[in-house]
């Protein structure tokens, strides 16, 4: 940690302020939200540990289901969830501001100390905790009436989502604990990351067998083929950095292409429209292999990362300046219907500044911004028709996977493995051809072939784009060990922007850097986050 003393030091006094703030958002948090859970969210964390028992009936069962999912939408409703997205070369954040904890991830300077670490540690094994509680309190009981089919679905929704958490923690830290039962007094150490690797493996393993074929269009509540695909996105972890099991690659197309051939009765396929994806109309999509969905009545949780976070704070716009997209990612990206799906490159706005679809004075370019000149992302701010643009809280859903990416795996798999046959490239096509505006179901003269280059780098190449801006760019980048080779060449290259002097009056100028330049290092040593410091002080067995 000494390397960090220096920049500790010169942020001490933003810190204690932060710490302030925080405190504040975490009370307002326990406030606000009253949904179905299984702990009161403002018991002391231990002695909700101490409160597990059996299960007697359906109801208690069902009760703690619910309180996962709950504990899941506590978690994922604010940026922080996703604090680790701002390390990929497709999204960056204010230079200034708060924005301290997301620039730590976007130079790659990330301290123990990092309050968002620290809340999203938390946030991830409360929900952990609360899965192992049901899972021990339902542990060889029956109930009357038995209803086995019902039981046997809340528990695999149980592994599920003890998967999919342990799993989101080890993207960002590597090695973490396995905290599997509940027991208030342990003091886990840090598994091996084959560990963490087989253990998600098991728990989605367990869930698959356990969940229905088909559940709603959108898969708020997972199904078998939601727990297989997100097997296959495991796989293809396991097969990069760090533990390069490239025999991993075979099952990872396996489970795709089983995914793939029940895509009908798991309700899963390609939004034709993408821009749908991130619209009020489309909170709940066939696209959705697993969505976290939001509401803002009955005291439930709005989705809290979208909307005027990813605006400048310009007058009448007046955004938070949380999410912007990098400059020369948006540069690189080639145009079609995927990039005006994934960026504004203009905003109708009126004479005082606010946007103004209907009636706009003029169309005002993000270079032309007075705050922080880099692009708008679409996927953030929303179709600006559903005027949620100008809010902090939305009902949009997080698309936490969607069908697209189970295609790609398949093409990527597939040639990695060495098998890629016409299937594979059907599915990379499908996707290529959505985003030239084409109906991804008939082959186009454009289509993507072996004169194009290998499978996997085609289909390596397409996830860089189709998934810009929804936080998952820097696993594939570490997976691949590419980092270097991506955040090394952030730097615009074509773009204009305009300095203003002390009258408005605006000049253009070249835009030749990222708004936060890279401060840590590119290599492996620093792919993965810190514990966060507070919890290693609470249990020195995280420091090893």
């Amino acid at each position: 940690m000494e390397k960090y003393i220096e920049n500790m030091k010169t942020r001490k006094i933003y810190k204690s302020l932060k710490g302030l703030i925080a405190v504040f958002g975490l009370a307002v948090m326990a406030l606000s939200f009253n949904g179905c859970e299984q702990f009161d969210l403002e018991e002391d964390p231990l002695s909700s540990q101490l409160q597990v028992g059996t299960y007697s009936t359906m109801a208690q069962l069902e009760l703690g289901v619910t309180g996962i999912f709950g504990k899941l939408n506590k978690a994922a409703w604010m940026s922080t969830f996703y604090v680790n997205g701002w390390s990929g070369d497709d999204i960056t954040t204010h230079v200034a501001s708060n924005k301290a904890d997301f620039r730590e991830y976007d130079q790659r300077f990330v301290t123990p100390e990092n309050s968002r670490t620290l809340t999203n540690w938390n946030g991830v094994y409360e929900m952990i905790r609360a899965a192992n509680t049901v899972l021990q309190s339902v542990e060889g009981v029956t109930f009357s009436p038995a209803e086995p089919e019902k039981r046997e679905r809340l528990i695999g929704e149980t592994y599920f989502l003890r998967a999919i958490m342990f799993n989101h923690l080890m993207r960002i830290h590597g090695r973490i604990p396995l905290i599997l039962t509940v027991d208030p007094f342990q003091q886990p150490g840090l598994n091996t990351q084959l560990e963490v690797f087989e253990q998600i493996e098991s728990d989605l393993l367990a869930a698959e067998s356990r969940l229905p074929m088909s559940t709603a269009v959108g898969s708020a509540n997972p199904n078998a083929g939601t727990a297989r695909a997100f097997l296959a996105r495991l796989y293809m972890d396991w097969a990069g950095f760090p533990l390069k099991d490239a025999g991993k690659y075979a099952q990872a197309a396996a489970s795709a292409k089983t995914v793939m051939d029940n895509a009908a009765e798991h309700n899963f396929s390609l939004e034709p429209d993408l821009t749908k994806l991130w619209s009020q109309a489309g909170r709940f999509t066939e696209e959705g292999v697993f969505t976290i969905v939001y509401s803002q009545s009955g005291g439930n949780l709005s989705n809290r990362k979208m909307g005027k976070l990813g605006l400048p704070s310009d007058p009448g716009l007046n955004g938070w300046q949380e999410t912007f997209a990098e400059i020369r990612f948006f540069e690189d990206m080639p145009a079609g219907a995927r990039k005006d799906a994934t960026y504004y490159d203009v905003l109708p706005v009126a004479d005082d500044g606010a946007i103004d679809v209907a009636n706009p004075t003029r169309m005002l370019r993000w270079e032309e911004f007075k705050d922080q000149q880099n692009p708008i992302l679409r996927k953030i701010v929303g179709e600006l028709a559903d005027g949620d643009w100008a809010q902090f809280q939305t009902e949009r859903s997080d698309l936490f996977m969607r069908y697209a990416e189970v295609l790609l795996i398949y093409a990527e798999a597939s040639g990695e493995a060495g098998t890629a046959g016409a299937d594979a490239w059907e599915a990379l096509n499908m996707v290529h051809r959505r985003a030239m505006g084409l109906d991804p179901n008939t082959p186009d003269a454009s289509d993507l072939t072996v004169a194009d280059g290998t499978i996997q780098d085609l289909a390596f190449t397409e996830r860089k784009w189709e998934f810009a801006g929804e936080f998952i760019r820097w696993n594939d980048l570490v997976r691949k060990e590419k980092v270097e080779e991506a955040l090394g060449n952030r730097n615009p290259q074509v773009s204009i922007g305009t300095s203003f002097d002390e009258n408005g009056v605006g000049t253009p100028i070249p835009l030749t850097s990222a708004a936060n330049p890279i401060l840590g290092s590119l290599g492996t040593d620093n792919y993965f986050a810190p514990i966060p410091l507070e919890e290693v002080e609470k249990n020195p067995n995280l420091a090893n």
